[in-house]
Parts: C-alpha cells; sequence; structure tokens
C-alpha cells in the first residue's frame, strides 16, 4: 500500500512541529483520501515532525470549509491513524484568504486558530486585499495573532521590500514555506525567502504540503547544502515548537 515511500530517511527537520500543511482527506487540493494522507504523515514523521496542524484552505468560491467540515475531515483520518497504532494527535486550524467568506466567518466567531489565536491568513496572489493594514489591526484588537503566510510568494511586494517589514512592524508574524526554500516554486520564490530571512522577518516555516510532490520535493531539500545554510540561519528564531507551550 505504501511502497511510493520506501525511500531511504532523508536528513530530518530541526523542527517538531509543522503548523501548515494541507493532510486532510478530500476538503481542499491536498490529500484527496485517507489512504492518501496517512502516506504523507508518515514521511513527515520521518522529517522529526511530531506535532503537525492540518490548515485546510478556507476560500471563497472553492473551499467554503468550515468547523464542520474541517473537523469531520480531521476525525476520519485521526481514527485511520490510531487503527495504525501511529500515535501522532492531529491539531488543526485553517488557511484563510482574505475575502468575503472570511469575514463572514469572523463575524459568526467560528475562525478556526492555532493555540495562542495564532491566525494564518493569506492575501490574493493577484493583489493585497483592500483595506489590508486595518484588517490586520482590527484582528489583533480583537485577540488574534495574525500569521502571513508565504509572503515570499506575493509577487506584488518584490519591487517595495519595505512593505514586508512595514506589515511585520505592525505586528503580523511571517511563515515562510519549506517548499520555496527548496526552489520548488521557481528561483524567485526562493530569493525571496532567503531575503526575507536576511531581513530577519522569518518567524515560522510550515511545510504547505499538499501531496507526493511536495513530499519527493522536500525531501530532496533535507539533503542538500542549502538546507544546512538555511538551517543555521533560522533554528535559533522560528518559533514553531513553543507553540502551544
Amino acid at each position: 500500500m505504501f511502497s511510493f515511500f520506501r525511500k531511504k530517511t532523508p536528513v530530518g527537520l530541526w523542527v517538531s512541529t509543522d503548523i501548515h500543511c494541507h493532510i486532510l482527506p478530500g476538503i481542499d487540493d491536498g490529500s484527496p483520501t485517507v489512504e492518501r494522507s496517512i502516506e504523507l504523515v508518515e514521511r513527515m514523521q520521518e522529517w522529526g515532525l511530531k506535532r503537525i496542524f492540518a490548515s485546510p484552505h478556507v476560500t471563497q468560491g472553492s473551499f467554503c470549509n468550515t468547523p464542520e467540515t474541517i473537523g469531520a475531515a480531521r476525525r476520519r483520518l485521526q481514527e485511520a491513524l490510531d487503527q495504525r497504532g501511529n500515535g501522532l494527535v492531529l491539531g488543526n486550524s485553517a488557511e484563510y484568504r482574505l475575502d468575503d467568506l472570511f469575514a463572514e466567518h469572523r463575524a459568526k466567531g467560528i475562525l478556526q486558530t492555532l493555540p495562542g489565536k495564532r491566525l494564518l491568513v493569506e492575501n490574493s496572489f493577484v493583489q493585497e486585499p483592500m483595506g489590508f493594514d486595518n484588517l490586520l489591526f482590527d484582528l489583533q484588537v480583537d485577540g488574534f495573532s495574525p500569521i502571513l503566510v508565504h509572503p515570499e510568494r506575493y509577487y506584488y511586494y518584490y519591487a517595495t521590500p519595505e512593505r514586508y517589514r512595514a506589515i511585520h512592524n505592525a505586528g503580523v508574524e511571517f511563515q515562510i514555506n519549506v517548499l520555496s526554500l527548496s526552489g520548488y516554486y521557481g528561483k524567485d520564490e526562493r530569493r525571496m525567502a532567503e531575503k526575507l530571512i536576511e531581513m530577519g522577518l522569518v518567524d515560522y516555516i510550515g511545510t504547505d504540503l499538499h501531496g507526493r510532490r511536495h513530499v519527493e520535493s522536500i525531501s530532496a531539500y533535507l539533503g542538500s547544502r542549502d538546507y544546512k545554510r538555511h538551517r543555521g540561519a533560522l533554528e535559533k528564531v522560528v518559533k514553531n515548537d513553543f507553540i502551544g507551550d
């Protein structure tokens, strides 16, 4: 069943907690089935991950997930892992696109967060949302700690990197993708992820893992010189393993 992943165990990640991945079965563009989810989880564990917070998309018009759909998918996967004697206890939050559906969930008080009311939010890949700064300020007033996921993938900031610093200085933490550092998306994303590290703006990493191709990209990266270099710059600053402590 799982022969696809019977390969040499790679070098591990230096963190034991993943805060951003799409491994819940059948509710977004990540894992399609429980069986595939188990494959992904077990490979992630080979990297040394001991805590995994699934973060399915909540996006208007495509992935209109709710606490009910997310909770049901998490329970299906947890039951399957328990039956295998895996021992992993899954957590979850959600990855919120800042759109009208997000506003609806916020108004209803049903936002799914990480411990400490840490809230994963993403921009459109086309442009920054209108009222972005005010919204992030209001979320903090409401007691949330917003984390902007994969800021290195928003091309419209590339020409004005000082915009990143302004957002971060306003109390928004940043989470970059391991896949960006691996070069999976391309050279521009990797360069910008490295630039954010140099600027001291990286607070968390996440796999953003969706499927098998991501597994293979990350596994190759963990055996690379780039990984050793990035680890040296990040291991004393990222805060993944403090979540929930």
